[in-house]
């Protein structure tokens, strides 16, 4: 994040401002199967196996305030036994290989925030049975965390201490390769006509420190693999390395029951764990992301699904 620090020490002013480029969901006629997103900092804080995982030594988290999501995947899985892509798959987001190798179309991608509707689709299409497991590849999160400032400024009448926390928005792109068009991070736009592997991120902020605003957007790649990906079935059920297919069995051990004879639209929502997912080392250990004193971002992966019906 060098270019991230050097403008915000700068307290350099910048101000500009987009249209969303969110794309708009049509509800079929119902019944349908209908798949809502919730985004919740007191679920289970689980590793890439789904057992609870404790914050690393040396590391702090925080708990993101999700602006919108999309996916790219999602399955229907009746056992723990189906392999990937034999379950019934209910969406497939478009790609492309505009950028060279293939890759998820962000331009035709689909937003939802929390409690809303991200995707629905006629049961008829649904092949009748019971469905034990979830499988949904996320592609794309927008949240806003803080970040703190620690410095000192050298002004008329200073130097001043700087001790203080701001706001900023990430938008993360976690799916396994992403043809990105240009993107919204919060007011700011960015434009690649580029793929981009797991990982790809960009943050934006803006402020004010002793009555001077500045504004900051920078970018960045994280490592290969660096993302946490839920799948409590990886023995049974493993996912590509570098994909985001977050797994997750139904709430309570209950089974999705299709009939092919439903009346009434079946509303799954899709509960994902933010439980401190925005992750990074805390080399002073005050358990604030002092980003312009270097403090790595090691993960930004969401930390468990729990569906329900």
């Amino acid at each position: 994040m060098r270019s991230f620090l050097g403008l915000l020490t700068a307290v350099v002013f910048f101000c500009s401002c987009q249209k969303d480029n969110s794309n708009i969901i049509v509800t079929p006629t119902p019944p349908n199967l209908v798949f809502r997103f919730k985004f919740d900092s007191t679920q289970a804080r689980l590793n890439n196996i789904g057992a609870p995982a404790v914050m690393p030594a040396g590391h702090a988290g925080q708990n993101p305030r999700m602006n919108k999501m999309s996916a790219h995947y999602i399955e229907l899985a009746p056992n723990a036994f189906t392999a990937l892509g034999t379950g019934v798959v209910a969406y497939k987001a478009p790609e492309t290989t505009a950028g060279g190798a293939n890759a998820i179309d962000f331009s035709k991608s689909f937003f939802a925030g929390d409690g809303q509707i991200f995707y629905s689709l006629p049961l008829s299409t649904i092949i009748p049975g019971d469905y034990e497991y979830l499988r949904v590849s996320l592609a794309y999160q927008n949240f806003d965390i803080n970040f703190h400032l620690d410095t000192v400024i050298n002004a008329p009448g200073g130097p001043y201490n700087i001790s203080q926390d701001f706001p900023g928005t990430v938008a993360s792109f976690v799916g396994f390769n992403t043809y990105i068009k240009s993107f919204l991070v919060k007011t700011q736009n960015i434009t690649l006509n580029a793929n981009r592997a797991q990982g790809y991120w960009a943050f934006e902020t803006s402020g004010s420190i002793m009555g001077f605003p500045f504004s900051n957007l920078s970018s960045g790649q994280a490592p290969a693999n660096a993302t946490t990906v839920v799948n409590p079935i990886s023995t049974t059920s493993p996912i590509p390395a570098g994909s985001c297919l977050v797994t997750g069995a139904f709430a309570g051990g209950a089974k999705l029951h299709i009939t092919g004879n439903e009346t009434s639209d079946i509303v799954i929502t899709v509960s994902l764990s933010t439980n401190h997912s925005f992750e990074w080392g805390d080399t002073n250990g005050n358990g604030k992301w002092d980003a312009t004193k270097g403090e790595p971002v090691f993960d930004m992966g969401l930390r468990g699904m729990i569906p329900s019906f």
